[in-house]
């Protein structure tokens, strides 16, 4: 298959007809090179405030409510294009206001039949807990695709590897990030290289950048699109398939072979997913040892 991940710039909107534009020429530009899999980044869709003006779009509070009340648009947007290119969509994550106390942060997978689910954020970072309230959401979810089996860690979540555990079954795992500075672009990249490593899969992590003096949330944003592998028999020796020009916007592509995936897990010059749950025996009790 060929997976196509972002490098994404917010708009300033003024009007849905251009987000509508916009989206349309992403995902025609990746399906015209052949993508079957898009992966857009985390936060993408709060270019939506902008639609509410520059007060709302500037108010954290106001602006997780401005964009959570048009995730039916976007729902819809989606689907038709998902449908019209027929490809996999994994949309730019949103904070949204499921009836159920504060925000969780939710990035929408979307099927080329135009089928919908999701997948929730797990663990929030200093600033969704402590400024935005942003809080957990739904379990972890293995999606099973023609494309394979596909996990979505969205980027804090690609630094904790009993998370990426839990999606061991995947063949493909998706990290949506959105990190303002380069040490957490790193600290993201590093996380799904080592969640590939583990799992013995390809990790696919998208980006916001760009600056945005309208919002408080998303006004500084570093990154690029990376494609990622374990460093091992039909594998680059880097790990890395394909990264994108740092904070330069547009899709970086490669094209994934699953049989690589399945071999380097049966026969790989190394075997860390097989091998990981011998790491209870060795850690059950730690030797204090004074030198």
């Amino acid at each position: 298959m060929k997976v196509a991940t972002a490098a994404y710039d917010l708009s300033w909107l003024d009007s849905w007809a251009q987000y509508e534009d916009k989206l349309d020429r992403w995902v025609a530009e990746a399906a015209g090179q052949g993508a079957e899999l898009l992966v857009f980044p985390e936060y993408g869709a709060m270019e939506l405030s902008t639609l509410d003006g520059v007060a709302v779009a500037g108010d954290l509070e106001r602006s997780i409510h401005a964009v959570s009340d048009r995730m039916g648009d976007v729902q819809t947007l989606h689907s038709r294009l998902a449908k019209t290119y027929n490809t996999y969509i994994l949309s730019a994550s949103a904070p949204v206001v499921d009836g159920h106390g504060r925000p969780v942060n939710r990035a929408a997978f979307y099927s080329p039949d135009g089928a919908c689910d999701h997948q929730d954020k797990q663990i929030m970072t200093r600033f969704e807990r402590e400024d935005w309230d942003i809080a957990p959401g739904g379990p972890l979810k293995l999606f099973n695709t023609a494309l394979g089996k596909i996990g979505v860690l969205i980027c804090y979540d690609s630094e904790f590897p009993l998370l990426g555990r839990a999606l061991s079954e995947a063949d493909l795992i998706l990290v949506p990030s959105c990190t303002e500075a380069l040490s957490g672009y790193w600290r993201v990249r590093i996380g799904a290289m080592s969640r590939s490593l583990e799992n013995q899969c390809v990790t696919v992590m998208a980006s916001l950048v760009g600056d945005n003096d309208w919002s408080e949330a998303v006004d500084k944003n570093t990154g690029t699109g990376g494609i990622f592998g374990p460093p091992d028999k039909g594998f680059p020796a880097t790990g890395v398939l394909a990264e994108g020009t740092l904070n330069q916007p547009g899709w970086t592509y490669a094209e994934i072979d699953l049989s690589a995936i399945a071999e380097v897990r049966a026969d790989g010059h190394v075997l860390n997913r097989t091998h990981w749950e011998e790491q209870a025996l060795r850690v059950e009790s730690v030797t204090i040892s004074d030198l």
